[in-house]
């Protein structure tokens, strides 16, 4: 502070400049360690990754923000979109089994994930978890093999590949923001941008996503024939109000139920209340 007169210098600011230079001074003097990225190579078919994603939409007349599920193929960079209400373990399910379908199989190695709670429920270390119970039935009916990124900024260029896809698809299809009468409407024109989608040529790649494509659909793993149920299944009564409670929401039923006890599946972006076997209503 006497040699250069830096009144406005604070102890914690030298602290953090001396954090951040001493390990560069130690790798200039060639006992530090390096940190070098390498740019990756993927096998067609092998691998894959996947995302959520925000995005604005102008929905019956009102703008509201919807999460976009986003599964992109590493080799070919196919990607497949799925608009939702939230962002929830159905939709994440949902999501999957959607893409799943459009691509015609699944991945043969890793699909990388960030630590979303609707697949892990407690990080452990870098590179273990305990994952959700339901999530872990899913994977395994589906043979996904997941791998889980570095929490915090450190894992953040471990999937840039679907990141980077988010912003792009937000950048060239939801701009100006789309307006829509349902999801479903949405969504049969994001399944249209995403056949279009397969024209492109990303960055220096000499030919189009849709040749890359072809090269790695027949080396998917092939889908299950059974299908897995995505929604969640509750067992509620019916209160005198004929309303039943489903995550802190309520929901009116006929009045007839009042008193009765019946099952609700509850979807991403559904509920659906059976009397027996029945379908009673879809509030």
């Amino acid at each position: 502070m006497d040699e250069h007169g830096a009144e406005a210098v604070t102890y914690p600011m030298v602290r953090a400049y001396v954090a951040g230079r001493r390990p560069q001074i130690a790798v200039e003097a060639g006992r530090g360690v390096v940190h070098a990225f390498i740019p990756q190579s993927h096998r067609p078919g092998a691998e894959a990754e996947v995302d959520f994603g925000d995005v604005k939409v102008r929905l019956a007349g009102e703008q509201v923000t919807c999460f976009v599920f986003a599964m992109r193929l590493s080799y070919s960079g196919k990607a497949v979109h799925r608009v939702f209400a939230s962002c929830g373990q159905e939709a994440f399910l949902e999501g999957h089994v959607h893409a799943l379908s459009v691509l015609g199989g699944g991945p043969t190695g890793k699909v990388r994930y960030d630590n979303l709670r609707s697949a892990v429920s407690r990080v452990l270390s870098s590179r273990s978890r305990t994952e959700n119970e339901r999530w872990t039935a899913f994977r395994s009916h589906y043979g996904i093999d997941a791998a889980y990124c570095l929490p915090g900024i450190e894992g953040a260029h471990e999937k840039g590949g679907v990141e980077g896809q988010i912003g792009w698809f937000r950048r060239n299809h939801m701009v100006p923001v789309p307006e829509v009468a349902s999801l479903g409407e949405l969504n049969a024109m994001i399944e249209q941008w995403d056949e279009e989608d397969e024209r492109r040529r990303i960055g220096s790649r000499p030919r189009p996503v849709s040749e890359y494509f072809a090269v790695e659909r027949p080396l998917l793993q092939p889908l299950p024939d059974e299908p897995f149920e995505t929604g969640r299944l509750f067992s509620l009564r019916v209160d005198r109000f004929s309303q039943i409670s489903v995550r802190t929401n309520r929901y009116s039923v006929p009045v007839r139920l009042i008193g009765r006890t019946v099952r609700a599946m509850l979807h991403a972006s559904e509920l659906v209340v059976y009397d027996g076997q029945q379908e009673a209503v879809r509030p």
